[in-house]
């Protein structure tokens, strides 16, 4: 990248002076009980326990009949079990089973004496230590790289979200970034960091200028914390500030300080900041920067700071429109009137309608992608609903006019409360009332002013209303039918927590499997408090272009709709993700592409939300007397053969089925557990694809497919 490479030259070489400072078990439903009163065929009474409308109620009608000290009551068969010597072995036997499941079942058991816990034991870490240690609670997830969410994204997020301050301040319009071989790059064109202050505003936890208002106003960054973090993260870190032709240079290795110099660079060399760092491999392993992700990042702050021109690799990233920029390259022509907008001084949005089912939204808070939204994104649609009613003075349901909409949302808040440290969420009460008022507002005058989209709007909200009536008639008649299954739904293994129980279910997941053999497999290896299961019977129907009232009287997808908890509303999800789990072979996959056809056809929120994801299992297990080794792809395989030499065994999985219980534990466990996240680029993508894979036969699919078969061999070796 020509401008960093500049800038290096004319700082490194502009000093000849530089002088040196110094991260259940399934439990049966309950059984209705009913009784039968012998004397009167018309009066049921409930029998002790249950009434008559299944309501537990240990002792409103329970009674005690004494018996005679000379009769003896007949052993129950609980007590003729509680005797039962076999049974209690077995018992005995589980109980043995559960303790060595505890993963601290075998840590040695240390004696531990009052006089040990002496001031001596005390021990201090230092902030970028405890950033080390702990590095889950200042960057989320560590991850390869492999998901957007990675650590290593939000390294290079924290950095870049420096310089869109000073943007937003009023100074540098321009950000160059470069990425090559893991070491990233950016430099800033802004006020520079303070020269007196630069090693502290790197290596000091809570210290920045973003404590003061007088400086910054609607910050992006962590607030003291992000710079630091990068620092202690890096296994090299370099900052350079340049302020009125003078410089100051620190150069760290892990956090810690490893030389701090100060100059003077070439006259014309403007103001700003550069930063170089490498993630350390210590902290996150192998790694890689999928520079997809990256692009789409750039494209997120060029669309949330109009005028900032982002350089990439030398690619530039610039828009003049924001987020109506956002919505136009998401969907393009699938729009059914333009694209709306409204642009405050701290509130922007954006939106349309399509034909797809349910809603997407884009949600940020000063410049900070929200992907969880918050309570400016519930109060944004609040207001939307308000403001359409005002124009249109009518009372539609908040459904009917949501159904089908896209939007994207971007306030500025003084002071931003998230609910974690990497700020998915936003927490703010005290901003609901005001964005309520101006999206009802800036709606209804945009309405005003375009009268020819807000027939559109009418139609389709109409349109929705018809399809919802339609719908809630056949969801009627699916309920009668469903309510055999009420109690339990049929092949759903549920897991003990849900979304709805708050941290205990933050982790929680639904494996959708094939058939009962790999359910099977997967009920004995699974942790029953979050992690479900779903067995198919096989391939599910495919359902593209069909109607949406189709999918409910489908009997398997209606099943998979309840086991999910979205055969009302997407909001009722009850599991944080919904986990593809398929054979990898041809009707594996085949199966897989019926049901990501499924969700992004009637439930694509769940997609563009982050909900769904593909289960990968190892496919070959190379092994010798001393060494199992799984591998996911041939190349692993190839290596591990290499490993363990000529003597191996090299075992090929074909269905998930076929592995082992005991080795399949590993394979679903939260520590190893490989997940791959069903993302889509942009929205308009969807119908392109689902129509090219998914719809009728066509000239130009039959060429692929004749172009790309693999054949069985290939597949299965």
């Amino acid at each position: 990248m020509g401008g960093i490479k500049k800038e290096e030259k004319e700082i490194a070489g502009s000093s000849p002076t530089m002088t040196k400072k110094a991260p259940a078990a399934k439990s049966a439903p309950a059984k209705e009980a009913t009784a039968t009163n012998s004397s009167s065929a018309k009066t049921k009474k409930p029998v002790a326990g249950i009434d008559e409308n299944g309501t537990f109620r240990a002792w409103d009608n329970a009674k005690t009949v004494a018996k005679s000290k000379k009769e003896a009551a007949p052993k129950s068969s609980v007590e003729e079990r509680a005797t039962d010597k076999k049974a209690t072995a077995e018992a005995e036997k589980k109980l043995a089973a559960a303790k060595k499941a505890d993963p601290n079942a075998g840590l040695a058991k240390k004696e531990v004496n009052a006089a040990d816990y002496s001031d001596d034991k005390i021990r201090h870490l230092d902030a970028l230590e405890h950033i080390r240690l702990r590095s889950g609670m200042y960057i989320g997830r560590l991850g390869d790289g492999s998901n957007q969410n990675d650590g290593i994204y939000i390294l290079l997020k924290e950095i870049i979200d420096n310089s869109i301050d000073e943007f937003i301040m009023g100074f540098g319009t321009k950000i160059d970034v470069e990425i090559k071989e893991n070491r990233v790059k950016v430099r800033d064109y802004g006020r520079g960091i303070p020269l007196g202050k630069v090693v502290e505003c790197v290596s000091e936890i809570n210290t920045g200028g973003k404590y003061n208002d007088d400086v910054f106003q609607f910050s992006v960054g962590m607030n003291g914390v992000g710079t630091k973090a990068v620092n202690a993260l890096s296994s090299y870190f370099r900052v350079i500030s340049i302020r009125d032709g003078k410089c100051v240079e620190a150069v760290f290795n892990e956090g810690k300080i490893q030389s701090n110099k100060s100059g003077a660079v070439k006259p014309g060399t403007k103001n700003g900041t550069y930063f170089e760092f490498v993630p350390d491999t210590k902290i996150f392993g192998k790694y890689e920067f999928n520079m997809e992700f990256v692009e789409k990042r750039m494209w997120n702050y060029a669309y949330l700071n109009s005028g900032l021109i982002l350089r990439l690799n030398g690619q530039d990233f610039q828009s003049q429109n924001g987020l109506l920029d956002l919505l136009t390259k998401e969907l393009e022509s699938e729009t059914i009137y333009p694209i709306g907008s409204y642009t405050g001084e701290h509130l922007q949005f954006a939106f349309t309608h399509t034909n797809s089912y349910g809603e997407n939204y884009f949600s940020f808070v000063n410049g900070q992608y929200t992907s969880d939204g918050g309570t400016h994104l519930t109060a944004f649609k609040e207001g939307f609903i308000k403001g359409v009613n005002d124009f249109f003075q009518s009372s539609y349901k908040s459904e009917d006019v949501r159904e089908g909409i896209t939007a994207a949302v971007l306030v500025k808040v003084k002071d931003p409360v998230f609910e974690s440290q990497t700020k998915n969420k936003l927490g703010n009460t005290d901003i609901r009332a005001w964005i309520v008022a101006e999206v009802q507002s800036g709606l209804d005058n945009w309405l005003h002013k375009n009268p020819k989209a807000a027939e559109r709007l009418k139609a389709k909200i109409e349109a929705n209303e018809k399809l919802r009536t339609e719908l809630s008639s056949v969801k009627k008649q699916m309920k009668e039918a469903a309510k055999k299954m009420s109690i339990r739904i049929p092949k759903l293994d549920d897991c003990r927590f849900h979304l709805k129980d708050g941290t205990k279910g933050e982790n929680s997941m639904i494996f959708i499997t094939e058939g009962q053999s790999a359910s099977g497999v997967m009920t004995h290896s699974r942790n029953a408090d979050y992690q479900a299961i779903f067995s198919l019977r096989g391939k599910p129907e495919n359902m593209y272009g069909k109607r949406q009232t189709d999918i409910y009287k489908n009997d398997e997808l209606h099943q998979l709709m309840m086991a999910l908890g979205i055969e009302n509303s997407v909001e009722d999800l009850k599991y944080s993700k919904i986990v593809i789990a398929t054979d990898a072979d041809n009707d594996g996959f085949h199966i897989r592409n019926l049901v990501l056809t499924f969700f992004l056809g009637y439930f694509e929120e769940l997609v563009t939300s982050g909900r769904v994801y593909i289960l990968e299992t190892p496919l070959f297990r190379v092994r010798n007397k001393k060494e199992n080794i799984y591998c996911y792809s041939e190349d692993e395989r190839d290596k591990a053969q290499a490993k363990l030499g000529k003597s191996c065994e090299t075992s090929r999985f074909k269905g998930l089925g076929e592995i082992n219980p005991s080795e399949f534990k590993q394979f679903i466990a939260p520590d190893t557990i490989r997940l791959t996240p069903v993302e889509i680029s942009q929205l308009k993508i969807i119908p392109q694809l689902l129509s090219f894979y998914m719809g009728k036969n066509t000239p130009e699919r039959r060429k692929f497919i004749e172009n790309n078969l693999l054949t069985n061999a290939e597949i299965d070796a």
